[in-house]
């Protein structure tokens, strides 16, 4: 198995072009929120101390999310084309069986979301740093490293579930389009949850992406809120709601809730991918030893 994963991240990362326009698609967003949306927020929030730090906090937060999406499903983009070229099939032939393969692009799924992630979050705290003055909140990063490999796994399950499905790069290709097409307003990075119509506002928190998102920006910009919003409580409660720095259902969940919802979608997401492969690698086993 550690020979398959070797073999998929030297695959993926030979394509220089690829890890690039993987890179590049996650950091639009960026571009789009300099050059188009951060001034008509500041705008609106002329009023509010510490207001681009929060802003950069908040884009960074959404576009790590969108990351760790658009990265993984794209190296799992392996599991296609071996099953497309035929060499699924002399894998499967191997040791390692349809279990140990399934894990085997999952895992190298995940090292590259990982490691992706924290290039935009070098990336983008080097230029918020160097640009706004932004303050790294440097207490909160392990608990941003803990939400880092959260994020990748989460992705890397729900993805290899919708790739199962997927015989052909082409097709793989126009999902993949319509994924990072969508990835931004899902996390609530284009436009703030709390600006949309209730019906989108309820679609977003149907999506795990957005649970994730939050789960970024509580962390990233818990320092700054507490001493912005220090003497406001109820001007905290509604900007966090605005913002999706908490999902609020009929009241707003804690960090706790959110992380349990994210870990309920982890564990499902993960037998779906990976029951079928277990099974499959049974009947194997009991075919050989019949």
């Amino acid at each position: 198995m550690t020979a398959m994963i070797r073999r998929n991240l030297l695959l993926y990362f030979r394509d220089r072009a690829g890890v690039f326009f993987s890179l590049l698609g996650a950091l639009i967003s960026f571009v789009l929120y300099i050059v188009f949306l951060k001034q008509s927020i500041l705008t609106e929030w002329s009023a509010a101390p510490n207001a681009n730090q929060l802003l950069d906090l908040w884009q960074i937060g959404g576009t790590m999310t969108i990351m760790g999406i658009t990265t993984t499903l794209a190296s799992l983009q392996r599991m296609v084309q071996d099953r497309e070229n035929g060499v699924r099939s002399d894998l499967l032939l191997t040791d390692a069986g349809p279990f140990g393969l399934q894990v085997s692009y999952m895992v190298s799924a995940a090292i590259i979301g990982l490691f992706m992630q924290l290039m935009v979050l070098l990336i983008m705290g080097l230029y918020f740093m160097i640009v706004d003055g932004m303050t790294i909140p440097w207490a909160e990063l392990p608990m941003v490293g803990v939400i880092m490999v959260l994020s990748t796994v989460t992705a890397t399950a729900l993805n290899a579930v919708l790739v199962q499905g997927i015989k052909k790069l082409a097709t793989l290709g126009a999902v993949s389009t319509v994924i990072s097409t969508a990835a931004g307003f899902l996390v609530g990075t284009y436009v703030p949850i709390g600006a949309l119509p209730d019906a989108a506002q309820v679609l977003i928190k149907c999506t795990p992406g957005a649970y994730i998102a939050a789960l970024y920006r509580d962390t990233l910009m818990g320092p700054t809120l507490a001493t912005t919003f220090q003497n406001h409580p109820a001007a905290l409660v509604r900007f966090r709601e605005t913002m999706g720095v908490r999902i609020a259902w009929s009241s707003q969940l804690t960090a706790g809730q959110t992380y349990g919802i994210v870990g309920g979608v982890l564990i499902v997401a993960l037998l779906l991918a990976l029951l079928p492969q277990w099974r499959a690698a049974r009947q194997r086993r009991a075919l050989v030893n019949a």
